[in-house]
């Protein structure tokens, strides 16, 4: 698998924190990094999902009325 290094800074007092749990950093932080895309992946698609929904004709008034009506009259 090919990896890409991306580097940070970070506060030496939250490094000295960091040190003091058996945890692998990397691996929390790329599961960190993988959830955010998704959650920015759904924001960015329910979004266009908006403009869609927005972009589409109305019906004219009445026209739910008219369908529920014409619905229980068939039964």
């Amino acid at each position: 698998m090919n990896s890409a290094v991306v580097s940070i800074r970070i506060p030496p007092e939250l490094r000295r924190e960091m040190k003091k749990y058996d945890i692998n950093w990397s691996r929390e932080i790329r599961e960190f990094i993988r959830k955010r895309i998704e959650e920015e992946e759904k924001k960015r698609a329910l979004l266009e999902v908006i403009q869609l929904v927005g972009s589409l004709p109305g019906v004219p008034k009445g026209t739910a009325k008219k369908l529920v009506r014409e619905d229980r009259d068939s039964h």
